[in-house]
């Protein structure tokens, strides 16, 4: 028989190179794995957990033991990696199994053991699902590279401070949605536009004075270094170093069709994407300020010179581009799922994985960019472990640069 007992335990700091401990320096409950067959310890069985867009792997050690650390009390699946069992060992009953937080505590799993043929997921079922999963979390992405996109091309600024934007629509939703009580639509609503506002806020305090000055984009782009740090920081001053929730995150994933399974939140955040990017792409190109934005990101002293308010354009960049932001701050807390003071920087390099593959200062370009890099991220987890999945995004920013430095739908340009 092979006994998995899980149970929340508080979380302790340990190292990260240890494959049975993840993430429970991380999160506040920790699921403690335990495995054993014919009564002894089962060493190095591969264990996933998964449910509400979270999901982490752990190995267990010389004790047959495994801990993960989980962001919320919500339903999870745990599932034992057959292939990682005693040669003709195999589970004989459910696996994966589901697991609930009872009034203090997770209801132990038990998972038998016996002989026979192992019966396991398909590649090709889990490639579907690993590849829809890609999907919903290139479309969150795009939302905040498109932003990161357009400011560049039209200031050629290099913002760092573009993962607390992200953050902040996150913090906002859950001032409002959870602090407040108000409804969560509500809550999503304000955080955009406050995001909006407070992206206009610093372009009049901050970016606009600094080019009125001819300060060169290295010094300005050093600036937004060290204004996400203090954001950061700010940030964590308020909320504290704990998880927060959202109010709906997690949820039962649903069969849709074959092995795709996608909670409600999934589909309204897939949803909201799709429909988001479409007003983005019609104001890009049938609007008179989307043409006016275009044309300051293609050759900006060109487009002063033929009468275009460029300084407004930019000023609407920054709303734009910071409510984009906040908009996939918001719907990265309920993939994650979790808010933390930290959390856009956790996607920072992903963003500009996104915007360099896809061409910089091109919307199109990031959305191409956003979408690659969300399914080659989800889909790399059938071959890597899931701690190390965002690592390829900066293989692809070295190839990119090697390879096509102006990216798949940008423009080459000649500097000096």
């Amino acid at each position: 028989m092979l006994l998995v007992a899980l149970s929340p335990v508080a979380a302790l700091a340990q190292g990260g190179a240890d494959p049975s401990q993840v993430g429970i320096d991380e999160y506040d409950d920790v699921v403690t794995v335990n495995i054993r067959y014919n009564n002894e310890p089962v060493e190095g069985a591969r264990v996933v957990l998964s449910g509400g867009g979270f999901e982490a792997e752990a190995v267990t050690s010389d004790r047959g033991q495994a801990r993960i650390g989980v962001p919320t009390t919500d339903p999870y699946e745990v599932l034992v990696d057959e292939e990682s069992l005693p040669e003709g060992v195999t589970v004989t009953g459910d696996n994966p199994l589901t697991v609930s937080y009872g009034s203090q505590f997770f209801q132990p799993a038990n998972f038998f053991l016996g002989e026979g043929e192992r019966e396991t997921t398909s590649f090709l079922d889990q490639f579907v699902e690993r590849l829809i999963n890609g999907l919903n979390f290139g479309l969150m992405l795009a939302l905040a590279s498109i932003g990161l996109s357009l400011i560049f091309g039209t200031t050629g600024l290099t913002n760092f401070a573009h993962a607390e934007m992200v953050t902040l629509g996150a913090i906002v939703a859950l001032v409002f949605g959870v602090d407040l009580g108000w409804p969560i639509w509500l809550a999503i609503l304000l955080a955009v536009v406050l995001s909006g506002a407070f992206g206009w806020l610093i372009d009049a305090g901050i970016w606009r004075p600094l080019r009125r000055r001819g300060i060169g984009l290295v010094q300005m782009m050093i600036l937004t270094i060290g204004f996400s740090l203090a954001l950061r920081y700010v940030f964590q001053f308020f909320i504290g170093g704990g998880t927060s929730q959202l109010p709906g995150a997690g949820g039962t994933k649903h069969q849709i069709l074959g092995p795709i399974r996608l909670s409600t939140i999934d589909m309204v955040s897939m949803g909201l994407s799709l429909v988001v990017l479409l007003a983005v792409a019609y104001w890009l190109l049938r609007t008179r300020t989307g043409k006016a934005t275009r044309a300051v990101a293609d050759n900006r002293p060109l487009a002063a010179a033929s009468g275009i308010d460029v300084e407004g354009v930019t000023r609407i960049v920054w709303v734009a581009g910071a409510a984009l932001a906040g908009l996939s701050g918001v719907l990265w807390a309920y993939f994650r799922p979790g808010i933390k003071w930290d959390m856009g920087m956790q996607i920072l390099l992903l963003i500009f994985a996104a915007v360099v593959l896809g061409g910089l200062g091109t919307a199109f370009g990031a959305l191409l960019g956003a979408l690659i890099i969300g399914i080659l991220v989800e889909v790399s987890t059938l071959w890597i472990p899931s701690d190390i999945k965002y690592v390829g995004a900066l293989g692809v920013l070295i190839i990119i640069l090697l390879v096509r430095p102006q990216g798949l739908l940008g423009r080459t340009a000649r500097i000096g």
